[in-house]
């Protein structure tokens, strides 16, 4: 008997030591009643300590002592730790909203979820329309700013992530946009990370088009800067084009690309014509509806060209489709002039980026 209640409680917190003590009971039968009874005792805690105690045990001891961690040991814990569920294939844990906006709710309770879709990028693509164009949808809430949080704020952990969301009822889709997403390397695996099922959007335009407004966009914060003819090349009269400038950078779409495709099959992506977006926003609105999986509730009457502008504004109430709504005044600024000899150089330089793109993603945008 000793062996046995030593052998038993190494794992079940010292239930069998009354064992050991029967023999101050007066009667055998209550001895072997009591006997049974710790057996039974035993076997049971055996049983749920050898098969739950691991997550019982993981949240109380959980990094406290381990201090800063690297980025791929953060990684391994998102996988892990954070969310072994969706790595199964179910949804992720979601935390309960704390400030009651959800007591008015009999039948569905909001909370901040993480994002199932995230618009990648690209920056000055027209990520900042499509996502004000997503938000007329009853069943989409989204970020307001970018969180920037697969490439800047990892290390703070999906809890501060999920807590940037608004609050959304469980039929509801939640979606962030980061342009810098796109072109930063280590973001496919940390957003594979979260959630392998998470739907990506890449917003993408005619890259030379792309780069002008990209240094329009930095002219109008800091007007002292050198033109955009010196920043694209590094020798223009030899038409030596600059691709390690950023705004030249980003718009080798088939070179970020292929960072992407080694974590997520293209189905999971959809790419967005930036350029149609502005030309014909409800057919791309369209297509991005049926890729999310959402009904078919933005249309040609939600949006109305201003011609003052120059480009679309939206109609979002059903009862009153005369009052647009405009993107912000830093929409549709205007672009340098940069000389026909040049733009055909930069053309000819991405030329050969652009046929790879096309071919990646099965559609050709023309823009040679």
């Amino acid at each position: 008997m000793p062996l046995t209640c030593n052998f038993f409680n190494r794992g079940l917190m010292g239930y069998c030591g009354i064992i050991d003590n029967l023999r101050v009971l007066p009667s055998s039968r209550a001895r072997w009643k009591l006997l049974l009874m710790c057996t039974m005792l035993c076997f049971w805690g055996y049983f749920i300590y050898s098969n739950f105690g691991d997550r019982l045990t993981a949240f109380p001891v959980r990094r406290a002592s381990q201090g800063v961690t690297s980025d791929n040991h953060i990684s391994r814990g998102l996988l892990h730790e954070r969310n072994d569920g969706d790595y199964a294939g179910e949804e992720l844990e979601e935390v309960d909203s704390d400030d009651g906006l959800g007591e008015d709710l009999p039948d569905e309770q909001l909370r901040r979820r993480l994002p199932q879709a995230i618009i990648i990028g690209v920056k000055k693509g027209g990520t900042r329309a499509l996502l004000e164009y997503l938000r007329m949808h009853p069943d989409v809430v989204a970020t307001g700013a970018e969180p920037h949080f697969f490439d800047r704020n990892y290390e703070k952990g999906l809890d501060w992530y999920r807590n940037l969301m608004p609050k959304s009822t469980e039929n509801q889709m939640t979606i962030e946009k980061t342009p810098a997403y796109f072109i930063t390397k280590e973001v496919p695996a940390r957003i594979h990370a979260m959630s392998r099922l998470t739907k990506l959007i890449l917003v993408v335009r005619d890259p030379v088009t792309r780069a002008i407004s990209h240094y329009a966009q930095a002219l109008e914060k800091k007007s002292k800067i050198a033109s955009f003819e010196s920043m694209a090349f590094k020798n223009m009269s030899a038409g030596v084009v600059d691709s390690e400038w950023i705004a030249i950078e980003i718009g080798l779409y088939a070179k970020h690309l292929v960072n992407w495709i080694q974590h997520f099959p293209l189905k999971r992506l959809l790419v967005v014509d930036g350029d149609r977006l502005i030309r014909e926003p409800a057919a791309e609105l369209s297509r991005v509806q049926d890729f999310l999986g959402l009904r078919k509730l933005i249309t040609e009457k939600n949006f109305s060209f201003d011609t003052e502008k120059g480009f679309y504004c939206t109609t979002k109430a059903e009862e009153d489709y005369k009052i647009p709504h405009c993107l912000g005044k830093s929409k549709g600024r205007a672009h340098p002039v940069v000389r026909p000899e040049l733009m055909q150089q930069l053309k000819k330089f991405y030329k050969p980026f652009n046929r790879m793109f096309y071919k990646m993603v099965g559609q050709d945008f023309g823009w040679d």
